[in-house]
């Protein structure tokens, strides 16, 4: 039995670099491959024809996204993040911080970098468009993140550290 005065261990979050990047791997597989497609039906409406169209633009922005996140959003968040969190803070405010930050930096970003990538075409047009889209963008990403590919990825965190809990136990016994 746990002790009581034994400090909580969080089991829905990433605890070494492999877990972090299973973790990142879930949310950014799960958030590529719903926000691009209802974006771009947002942009040019929702049909097969556009869906499939929006699946050829997938592979790439995967790897945009990690870059970003992993190079430009990641270490602002990280920078940022202290300056809004107190010590008593709990987690559902800390994982919410951080998805708002975190989305606000990607959908910046993304909302200028998309476009471009979706047209094969380096333009004006994404700056133009910009405070007509990076609200809905914003919008979208943060509602898939918050419902979808964060629980989902922190569900996997628990599975995985229960597991490994039973299998320390089970070599214990």
């Amino acid at each position: 039995m746990e002790n009581q005065n034994q400090k909580h261990v969080e089991t829905r979050m990433p605890r070494n670099g492999k877990e972090g990047i299973l973790f990142l791997l879930i949310i950014s597989i799960i958030s590529v491959n719903t926000i691009a497609p209802i974006i771009i039906g947002l942009e040019r409406g929702f049909s097969k024809e556009v869906y499939m169209d929006s699946l050829k633009v997938i592979p790439i922005m995967w790897v945009i996204v990690v870059l970003c996140v992993k190079l430009i959003a990641g270490p602002i968040v990280g920078k940022v993040m202290p300056k809004f969190l107190g010590q008593t803070d709990g987690f559902n405010a800390r994982v919410l911080l951080n998805i708002v930050l975190n989305v606000t930096v990607l959908s910046l970003l993304l909302s200028i970098i998309g476009p471009m990538v979706g047209t094969k075409h380096i333009s004006l047009d994404p700056f133009k468009n910009f405070l007509h889209t990076w609200p809905r963008n914003f919008g979208v990403a943060f509602w898939i993140e918050v419902l979808i590919a964060q629980p989902i990825a922190r569900y996997a965190m628990k599975v995985l550290h229960s597991r490994q809990a039973s299998k320390a136990a089970s070599v214990q016994a």
